[in-house]
């Protein structure tokens, strides 16, 4: 049985509004945050670029990372993203598009 895997993430918008977040499927909740389908702090923003993300194998770790990073400044949020990510490119731009022979990235 394949070993599932759990994601702190955050999501920005181009005016740098963001939102932090948890789930168990990384690349359906970034179409999900696309498409505008959660009623809230990310529609109304368009907080829909992926700027940083973090891997966990249990969901209870998951969690709590997002709920340490909720309950942090908006400047050491900042901080965080910036140090991994320090252009906040979106990170999931190229996921799911195909290329050349039919390949997904």
């Amino acid at each position: 049985m394949a070993e599932r895997i759990y994601y702190a993430y955050i999501v920005a918008s181009r005016s740098l509004n963001f939102y932090v977040g948890m789930t168990g499927d990384l690349p359906v909740r970034m179409i999900q945050h696309r498409e505008g389908r959660f009623e809230g702090h990310s529609k109304r923003f368009n907080c829909d670029r992926l700027v940083w993300f973090e891997r966990f194998v249990f969901v209870k770790d998951a969690i709590a990372r997002e709920k340490q990073i909720k309950g942090w400044t908006r400047a050491k949020k900042i901080t965080l993203i910036k140090r991994e990510n320090p252009t906040w490119i979106d990170l999931s731009e190229d996921w799911g598009k195909t290329v050349e022979f039919g390949r997904e990235l």
